[in-house]
């Protein structure tokens, strides 16, 4: 069975949000139904990662609206995650799910991202696969977009969709309240459309889990 760290950078470091991802339902305000994965157990360990570059918010969410949170490994700066241990086949179906496939089939593309640090499923917004390092052995690989962050427009994420991601941030790395609004008004789709005073706001609202 080999084992993949999954790196989270959005919504999915909060495990209640990966939850849905591997079990499968609707979250609590979402708009999307998950399948789930055919192995719906949780993650063998899970981690504070930190990894080079930087996370941004473009597009438009289906499940929350709002801008959607990308990595680029060439942002300036450290981008703060979280890191899952599992299987090869659970972070298959986690992908699949993220590109808006249907899960049920082992990526092939896993290997290839593994060896060249790099591969790419399709155009879509998460349908690039990447290898950003290596943790007691085991490859750790995330996805994003294949574009650039200069390459895009920035838009503000959703208040529940950010609310997450500083509830993850906060679980993973125990940060403080000051500490996750630093960190989140510095990033490219939310410099500029929320305040600290509103960011603050929502990382108090948020639960730690």
């Amino acid at each position: 069975m080999r084992l993949i760290w999954y790196v989270a950078y959005g919504s999915n470091m909060d495990p209640a949000r990966l939850g849905w991802y591997l079990s499968g339902g609707r979250p609590p305000g979402g708009l999307r139904s998950y399948p789930g994965c055919r192995d719906c157990r949780p993650p063998r360990r899970t981690e504070a990662v930190l990894v080079p570059g930087g996370v941004y918010f473009a597009g438009e969410s289906r499940a929350w609206t709002g801008g959607m949170a990308f990595y680029d490994p060439e942002l300036p700066g450290t981008a703060a995650a979280r890191g899952y241990l599992l299987t090869a086949g659970q972070f298959a179906d986690i992908a699949a799910q993220e590109m808006y496939r249907p899960p049920g089939a082992d990526l092939d593309l896993i290997a290839v991202a593994v060896e060249a640090g790099r591969a790419t499923l399709g155009p879509g917004r998460y349908e690039t696969l990447l290898r950003v390092g290596v943790r007691d052995g085991v490859p750790m690989l995330t996805f994003t977009a294949p574009w650039r962050a200069g390459e895009v427009a920035w838009t503000a994420p959703a208040p529940v969709y950010l609310g997450m991601i500083a509830a993850g941030l906060r679980a993973a790395h125990g940060w403080s309240v000051a500490q996750t609004v630093a960190y989140l008004a510095d990033r490219p789709g939310v410099a500029g459309h929320w305040t600290r005073a509103d960011l603050t706001d929502l990382v108090v609202a948020a639960p730690a889990r």
